[in-house]
C-alpha cells in the first residue's frame, strides 16, 4: 500500500486447504489499510462470506463450492452483486478445487460459458503449474481467456517482470496478482502500481 498499490489481495491458504483458520488475522490486516481488500480461501458458505465482508472486506473470493455448486454461486453473487469473485485454479484447462489438490472435471471454458449471466466482480485465473515459480506468465492463454468471458478476468502464476504485466494488459487482462515477483524484488512494486494504476 506504502508503494502505491491501490489493493490487496488476500488469501488465507490454512482455511483454503482445511487446517485452519487466520480470520482474526484477516480482520487486522484489513483494519490496517485503507485500501480496497479481496479475500479469500476455504470460502465454501455464506456464513463465511458474510464474516469477510464482516470483516470489512471490499470483495470475497470463492473458488471451490462456486465450481462445484452452480445454484449457490448463483444465490451468493446475487445477494452481494459485483462482490463476489471467483477462484478458477487450473492445470491445463481443468478447474482444480480444494486448494489445488483434487480435478473437478471442469474445463475452464465451460465454466466462463456458466458464470457469464452471474453478476460477478471478476474471474480469478491461477496457473497452478506456474504460480510461485517466477518463469513468466502465459500470457497467450490469459488473454484468449479473457475474450471468453464478459467478466474481468485476472491473472496469477508464473509472473516474474514487468514485461509480463505489459503483455497481459495488451491481451485484455483486467489484472494479475502478484506475490513472489513483489516479494523478491523481481519487479519493483512502486514502478508497477505507477504504471498500472487503476
Amino acid at each position: 500500500v506504502d508503494a502505491g498499490f491501490a489493493a490487496l489481495h488476500l488469501i488465507d491458504i490454512d482455511a483454503a486447504i482445511g487446517t485452519g483458520s487466520n480470520r482474526e488475522l484477516v480482520r487486522k490486516i484489513i483494519q490496517a489499510v485503507d485500501v480496497p481488500v479481496q479475500v479469500g480461501g476455504g470460502v465454501r458458505s455464506d456464513e463465511a462470506a458474510e464474516e469477510l465482508f464482516d470483516c470489512g472486506a471490499t470483495r470475497v473470493i470463492v473458488g471451490t463450492r462456486a465450481v462445484e455448486d452452480p445454484e449457490w454461486l448463483s444465490s451468493l453473487s446475487a445477494r452481494f452483486p459485483d462482490q463476489v469473485i471467483v477462484a478458477a485454479d487450473l492445470r491445463g484447462d481443468d478447474v482444480l478445487t480444494h486448494g489445488w489438490t483434487a480435478g473437478s472435471g471442469i474445463d475452464i471454458r465451460t465454466l466462463l460459458t456458466r458464470l457469464d449471466p452471474l453478476a460477478l466482480a471478476a474471474i480469478l485465473v491461477t496457473d497452478v503449474g506456474r504460480e510461485g515459480q517466477m518463469i513468466g506468465a502465459d500470457a497467450d492463454t490469459f488473454g484468449a481467456l479473457a475474450l471468453s468471458t464478459q467478466h474481468a478476468l485476472i491473472a496469477a502464476g508464473g509472473i516474474a517482470r514487468v514485461e509480463d504485466l505489459r503483455e497481459l494488459a495488451d491481451r485484455g487482462v483486467a489484472g494479475a496478482v502478484l506475490g513472489m515477483s513483489i516479494y523478491t524484488g523481481a519487479i519493483d512494486p512502486r514502478a508497477a502500481a505507477r504504471e498500472f494504476a487503476i
